[in-house]
């Protein structure tokens, strides 16, 4: 409701160039990036995914989510998103204190990783189908060659 008000208010006294320089394309952006976090951190390369009779809890948590290496402004404005590994294990640990964790557990200090490098984003967003046969996650170019 905050936002159409905010969107009427901005269209009637200050136009539509106002709304979409202030309101939409912000929101835009925003809902960009935070899509991309999520993606990238269950779709990256080296990614694993195991079938119902070698899957447990802990073992998907850290081989089917990644950690995200971030700076830390970016640590905070995503509050710690980057330490998703240790959400999935315990999503009960606050996101202030998901940096001390990683830090006093040995067994969360070699997770799979991404990034936010230009190239790192390239290749996760290539990636978009599970490959049984090959256990890694593949691009359409690469399930086109297979069909």
């Amino acid at each position: 409701m905050v936002h159409a008000v905010t969107g009427v208010l901005l269209a009637v006294f200050f136009g539509w160039q106002a709304l979409l320089l202030a309101l939409l394309i912000p929101d835009f952006v925003a809902g960009a990036i935070g899509s991309y976090l999520f993606y990238a951190q269950h779709n990256f390369p080296g990614v694993s995914f195991n079938a119902a009779d070698g899957w447990t809890y802990e073992k998907a948590a850290l081989e089917s989510s990644s950690f995200m290496k971030t700076g830390p402004i970016m640590g905070w404005f995503t509050g710690n998103i980057g330490y998703h590994h240790i959400h999935h294990l315990n999503a009960r640990i606050p996101f202030y204190r998901l940096p001390e964790v990683l830090n006093n557990i040995v067994e969360l200090q070699t997770p799979k990783t991404t990034s936010l490098n230009p190239i790192e984003i390239i290749r996760c967003l290539r990636l978009k189908v599970w490959d049984v046969e090959s256990q890694q996650m593949i691009g359409l170019a690469q399930v086109r060659a297979v069909s």
